[in-house]
C-alpha cells in the first residue's frame, strides 16, 4: 500500500505501540486506537491467532468499524480475522482462512484468494497478502496501479 502512496497509519489496540505477534515478530505501530483523531477510507485488520481473538473483543474497535461499515467505507480483513462477529458479512460473498468462518452468517462463502463483495474486502491468509494488497490498491486507488505495482514486484497477475 505504501509503495502504491496509500497513507498507511497502523494502529494498536494494546494499549502500547510495540506489539509483538504470535510468530514472536515484534511491530513498531503508529498511534494508540484511543489517539485517533481522523476518519479512515479503509480499515484492515490483520489475521493471524491469537490476535484475531484480541480484535474482536475490543469494544472501542468494533464501535470503529461499525461506523466505517454503515458509512459505507472500506472494512478489509484476511486470514482469520473475518471471523470477527459483527455480521458484516451476513448478507456478503467472503472468504477466510480455512474453518475460521465455520458458524458465522455469511451470504456466500468462496475459496478465492480475495473476495470484494460491497464495502467489504477479504481474504485468506498470508499466501494470499500479495493478491489482498493489490485489491486493496485497485479499490483504494485504481486496477491500473494494482497493475504497476505487481509489475514492480514481480508478481504475476
Amino acid at each position: 500500500l505504501r509503495r502504491a502512496g496509500v497513507s498507511v497509519t497502523m494502529v494498536s489496540i494494546m494499549g502500547r505501540t510495540k506489539i509483538t505477534g504470535a510468530r514472536n515478530i515484534s511491530v513498531n505501530t503508529d498511534i494508540l486506537i484511543e489517539d485517533i483523531k481522523e476518519e479512515a477510507d479503509m480499515l484492515v485488520l490483520p489475521g493471524g491467532m491469537p490476535g484475531t481473538n484480541y480484535l474482536r473483543d475490543h469494544e472501542g474497535l468494533a464501535e470503529l468499524l461499525k461506523k466505517q461499515y454503515e458509512a459505507g467505507k472500506w472494512v478489509a480483513a484476511i486470514c482469520a480475522a473475518p471471523s470477527g462477529g459483527l455480521g458484516f458479512l451476513k448478507d456478503r460473498k467472503a472468504t477466510s482462512y480455512p474453518g475460521c468462518l465455520d458458524g458465522i452468517p455469511v451470504g456466500e462463502y468462496t475459496e478465492e484468494p480475495v473476495a470484494v463483495d460491497g464495502n467489504v474486502v477479504t481474504s485468506r491468509g498470508v499466501g494470499t497478502a500479495i493478491a489482498f494488497a493489490l485489491k486493496l490498491i485497485e479499490v483504494l486507488i485504481s486496477k491500473e496501479k494494482a497493475d504497476e505495482i505487481a509489475a514492480s514486484i514481480v508478481y504475476p497477475v
